[in-house]
C-alpha cells in the first residue's frame, strides 16, 4: 500500500492534536480541580473561525488589523488543524485569596469576576499542549485572537455542535 505525503501528515496533526488535548486536561491544577475545555477544528469549522477573526480585525483594529488578528487568520486557513483550549468560569473557593481582585470567591462571583487560577491553570495547561506539538516538531502558535473568535462566535468549549 502506498501513502501520500499528505494522508501521513494529516495523520501525524490530528494524532498531535489529540496528544495536546491530552496534555492540557492532564497538566497541574490548582486545588486538583479540572475546568479546562478542549476542542480541535478542521475543514469548514476552521474556516469559519478564521473568518470570524477576519471580521474582528476588520472591526475592531481597523488598519491595524492586518498586523494581528489578519495575519493569524490567514495562519488559521493555513494550518491542518487549530487546538482550542478554554477554562471553564468556576470559583475554587480558596479562602483569602483575593488573587482575582475581589475579597473572597463570593464577591467575585456576585461581581461577574473571572477566578485568577482558571488562567493560572489555562496558562499552564496551554504550555504544556505547545510543548508536545514542540516535541511532535509539528509548528504551534498560541493565538489569543483565536479564542476571542471562537468566544464572539457564541461557541461553548462543552458544545460544539455547528
Amino acid at each position: 500500500m502506498i501513502y501520500r505525503s499528505e494522508q501521513m501528515e494529516e495523520q501525524a496533526v490530528l494524532q498531535a492534536a489529540a496528544q495536546m488535548c491530552a496534555a492540557a486536561r492532564t497538566a497541574p491544577k490548582a486545588k486538583g480541580i479540572d475546568e479546562i475545555c478542549t476542542v480541535v477544528l478542521t475543514g469548514k469549522e476552521k474556516e469559519i473561525l478564521a473568518e470570524k477573526m477576519e471580521e474582528i480585525g476588520e472591526r475592531d483594529f481597523g488598519a491595524n488589523a492586518a498586523d494581528w488578528y489578519l495575519r493569524d487568520a490567514q495562519n488559521v486557513k493555513d494550518a491542518q488543524a487549530v487546538v482550542l483550549i478554554g477554562v471553564k468560569k468556576e470559583y475554587r473557593g480558596i479562602a483569602g485569596c483575593s488573587f482575582c481582585g475581589f475579597d473572597n470567591c463570593g464577591a467575585c462571583k456576585q461581581e461577574g469576576g473571572r477566578c485568577a487560577f482558571g488562567y493560572v491553570d489555562l496558562g499552564i495547561a496551554l504550555g504544556s499542549a505547545a510543548a508536545v506539538a514542540a516535541d511532535a516538531r509539528i509548528d504551534n502558535r498560541i493565538m489569543f485572537s483565536a479564542g476571542k473568535a471562537w468566544m464572539e462566535m457564541g461557541k461553548s468549549l462543552k458544545d460544539t455542535a455547528w
